[in-house]
């Protein structure tokens, strides 16, 4: 038969799209190509994301919207978090999926495909970079990405799986505990990228402060920072999803002094209340989360700072909710998120006394973001009259789409330039704001 063609979709945070690169790359050297559009593919995957219910019911929401889109001989797979953690549910309640395969199980993906279109390929084996042993049948972390980059930035997981044992998070229960490359494999992906041309690169991973703990890295992330920061072609480095008591000064001064390091701080301190933040076995408060924020601010000019948070976890009163915006307002964050508390089967919270109401978890989440949306405004009319560099992600409809240090891909605000093509470094100046954007001018 012709060579099968593929689409797949990706929900869910930039760990999965990581994932769904590498997936990618493994049917293509398995004979596989890569479709043009849902109804166009012999087969379609979803890569979905059970983080929170929202999500889950985004999932599934896009399961079945490709079932309805495809061909009806084209066959459906369940890839992803969800298909790892509720694999018996998704096969009873989706008679459309063709295969649903976990985490676990993604060794597996290419003989199930074969499968269906009675084709053989090479086994697929994850083994570990400097090992003869196999790596954990959940890893791809090795598989190399071989499409270059459709953007002029890519992600990087350094990581896998985390060993915290927060009481909201399911991550763990489906992740498994962390599991770091070598600092050679990372630096290795990151050359391969830039030289695709790839001019930011974004580290990620569940706890990515706490990387290298697990193997034989002593100087964990300042380490790895120092070591892939000359690589070639690399002109910004960013950080995501920074645990704040894994975040040390040595760290903070790294970031700062290093030119490739954006300024950029994703702290994830989920809240103000040092009672909530105990019953979530999180470090910190309030105070102590502005004390890092005064440390950051001290060490690096003008850091863009992010956070998230969550909204009505069991035993919030009204009283937490005043704390967290008394916070926010003191800590002047350039980005925030807020999330609904979600209950996740298995984790403590999920039967912890005090459980919110929706109803009133949505009011909270309204006032805090009304909150945010008001200093981030703020924050934005402070950069007018900055001049900066950015880097051109794409062009809409005529207008240069970039992102400074401050901007994180597909999370933050844009800048909006008056000139230049996807790829493009610009030196600008900002000329102006419009809610969660910026406006700016190419200067000499």
């Amino acid at each position: 038969m012709a060579t099968p063609s593929v689409w797949l979709t990706t929900l869910g945070c930039s760990k999965n799209q990581v994932d769904s690169d590498k997936l990618e790359a493994m049917l293509a050297e398995a004979g596989y190509a890569a479709a043009t559009a849902p109804d166009a593919a012999d087969v379609v995957m979803v890569n979905t994301c059970a983080f929170i219910e929202e999500a889950r019911q985004e999932s599934i929401d896009a399961i079945l919207d490709l079932a309805d889109t495809k061909t009806s001989d084209a066959s459906l797979v369940v890839l992803g978090c969800m298909a790892q953690r509720y694999e018996t549910e998704l096969r009873d309640a989706l008679p459309e999926a063709d295969a649903v395969i976990g985490l676990d199980r993604y060794g597996e993906l290419i003989g199930t495909l074969d499968g269906l279109f009675h084709r053989t390929s090479p086994e697929w084996t994850p083994l570990a970079i400097g090992s003869a042993q196999p790596a954990s049948k959940m890893d791809i972390l090795y598989q190399t990405r071989r499409a270059a980059p459709t953007m002029p930035y890519a992600y990087v997981k350094v990581a896998e799986g985390c060993d915290k044992p927060c009481t909201f998070c399911a991550i763990p229960l489906f992740r498994g505990k962390q599991r770091s490359r070598p600092p050679v494999n990372v630096r290795d992906e990151i050359a391969e990228l830039t030289g695709q041309g790839a001019g930011e690169i974004v580290l990620v991973a569940q706890d990515l402060a706490a990387y290298g703990r697990d193997i034989d890295a002593p100087g964990g992330i300042v380490d790895l920072l120092r070591f892939v920061a000359d690589v070639e072609g690399l002109r910004r480095l960013r950080l995501f999803y920074l645990y704040p008591r894994e975040i040390s000064q040595r760290l903070v001064d790294t970031m700062a002094e290093l030119p490739q390091v954006a300024d950029y701080f994703d702290l994830s301190l989920q809240h103000a209340s040092g009672r909530l933040l105990r019953s979530m076995k999180r470090s910190g408060n309030g105070d102590k989360h502005l004390d890092l924020i005064e440390r950051i601010r001290a060490a690096a000019p003008d850091p863009a700072l992010r956070s998230s948070f969550i909204v009505g976890f069991p035993g919030e009163t009204e009283d937490d909710v005043d704390e967290l915006a008394g916070f926010l307002e003191a800590a002047r964050l350039d980005w925030a998120g807020f999330f609904p508390f979600s209950a996740e089967e298995g984790t403590p919270a999920a039967d912890m006394d005090g459980q919110v109401a929706e109803g009133e978890k949505a009011e909270r989440l309204r006032h805090l973001h009304a909150i945010q949306e008001d200093i981030t405004a703020v924050r934005n009319l402070e950069q007018v009259g900055r001049r900066m560099s950015v880097l051109v992600d794409q062009v809409e409809d005529g207008q240069p789409v970039a992102r400074s240090y401050r901007e994180a891909p597909e999370i933050d605000g844009v800048v909006l330039a008056d000139e230049g093509k996807a790829g493009d470094w610009l030196n600008v100046e900002i000329t102006g704001a419009y809610g969660t954007d910026l406006l700016a001018e190419v200067v000499a």
